[in-house]
């Protein structure tokens, strides 16, 4: 069995998070949801899940940060292409999420971009050359 990831993330409006996660593509699994959490999948091994302020203190001590004003983490997700990296921070933006907060990436072999979600979380979305990512020689930079 692959190992999947669950990427697990503090809300302040569960409803709204929803709606936009669902704008850049993910389905709700209602198996996994309720009025205080929602299971978002984003492929058949990522998973994120949204969790009100008061259920995600429920698994920590520790006080849930502001991810307008600070960053705890940095969550990459790839495409197929460049065009849907793209495509993709376009959904997020036209669903309310800022694009690019992280400069764009262009190293030919390799593209990424970013947007933050409604409450500041910064997801990462890239693509590489397949021959680049199984190990076949791919463009190097220029000195």
């Amino acid at each position: 069995m692959p190992k999947m990831i669950f990427v697990n993330l503090p809300v302040l409006d569960l409803p709204r998070f929803i709606a936009f996660y669902e704008s850049v593509g993910a389905v709700r699994n209602p198996q996994f949801s309720d009025d205080t959490a929602a299971c978002m999948v984003l492929s058949d091994t990522i998973f994120a899940m949204l969790l009100t302020h008061a259920k995600f203190a429920e698994f920590t001590s520790k006080r849930i940060s502001d991810a307008r004003e600070t960053a705890q983490v940095l969550v990459c997700v790839s495409e197929e292409s460049r065009a849907e990296v793209d495509r993709t921070v376009e959904r997020a933006v036209a669903a309310g999420g800022t694009p690019d907060p992280t400069p764009t990436q262009d190293f030919g072999f390799m593209y990424g971009r970013s947007y933050e979600d409604p409450d500041g979380h910064i997801w990462e979305v890239m693509w590489m050359d397949p021959a680049a990512a199984s190990g076949g020689s791919a463009p190097t930079e220029a000195a």
